[in-house]
């Protein structure tokens, strides 16, 4: 908060107040994952447990994109050049049909 060039200054009681909101707002959080977590008998709470229980549940949706699923190296590289291959053809695709209005 003091760290934003748009506020010039905080009060003590906004600073208790917003990190008394953060720590009870972790505290449900890492509870709420731990409950719905698929390792309920661990007493360990993984990243797979976060984001899986982040992208199945309505509440902590916002959360999915800042964590998700952890993947192969491998796995990204071939999605990233199926998704580039796409690109290529649709590129083609409207290139013919621009090609087909000229003519």
């Amino acid at each position: 908060m003091k760290s934003s060039p748009e506020v010039s200054s905080i009060s003590q009681e906004a600073l208790v107040l917003t990190a008394k909101a953060t720590e009870l707002f972790v505290q449900y959080l890492a509870t709420y994952f731990y409950r719905h977590s698929s390792g309920k008998k661990k007493k360990v709470l993984t990243y797979s447990d976060l984001a899986n229980t982040a992208e199945e549940s309505e509440t902590f949706q916002f959360l999915a994109d800042i964590s998700p699923k952890k993947m192969l190296a491998s796995k990204y590289q071939k999605m990233l050049e199926e998704e580039k291959r796409e690109d290529e053809e649709n590129d083609n695709d409207n290139e013919s049909d621009h090609d087909e209005a000229e003519s």
